[in-house]
């Protein structure tokens, strides 16, 4: 889901409450009630199915006509890459294009995707960083990600130039982003409010 909760229902039920700081989402895509994790696969799969944002960048679950804000530990989708290269949401929904590749200052990989932003779940990490390549195709080291993770793009720790020696994941270049920033810049709300 990615429009506005359904329409009709809210005019048939115009004067029910949204709700605020009950549901969250977490780094590795697991629903949690009032900070316990949603075990019931049944009630996991109704929250996936009805996933989605509003107009101002909230994402939100419809229940009928209730909106149940996500609070969200990051991003609002949380991304597992498979052995086959595919990325899927943690709700099942298969990524389609990446438009970008970022790194944040702690080491965690946020990508824009046709779905919107999504943080790579953690387990898949080591994946990832085995696809970062050097300009001259060689696996990028620690020292250039670190490079990328404190705002650079090159090698040896230094800020170079960007054609030569950028860190590129599946051709796209690996930017370096704040994780404070990574609301604003995706254009979405992390703790929806009244």
């Amino acid at each position: 889901m990615t429009s506005c909760p359904d329409v009709a229902a809210s005019a048939r039920w115009p004067d029910v409450p949204a709700c605020y700081d009950w549901l969250s989402l977490d780094r590795r895509g697991t629903w949690r009630l009032r900070g316990e994790a949603v075990e019931h696969a049944g009630l996991a799969g109704f929250l996936n199915a009805n996933y989605g944002c509003d107009e101002s960048g909230n994402w939100l679950v419809r229940n009928g006509p209730q909106r149940v804000y996500v609070s969200l530990d990051y991003t609002p989708w949380v991304l597992r890459l498979h052995p086959d290269g595919s990325l899927t949401t943690h709700a099942g929904t298969e990524v389609a294009a990446v438009a970008a590749a970022c790194l944040d200052e702690e080491g965690s990989v946020v990508l824009d995707t046709d779905l919107g932003a999504g943080l790579l779940d953690d387990r898949d990490l080591a994946a990832f960083l085995a696809e970062c390549r050097l300009a001259d195709g060689r696996v990028a080291d620690d020292e250039a990600l670190l490079a990328v993770m404190t705002g650079g793009s090159g090698e040896g720790g230094q800020v170079t130039c960007q054609v030569r020696c950028q860190v590129r994941w599946r051709n796209l270049p690996l930017q370096a982003v704040e994780r404070a920033a990574v609301p604003a810049r995706f254009g979405f709300r992390a703790r929806p409010a009244p």
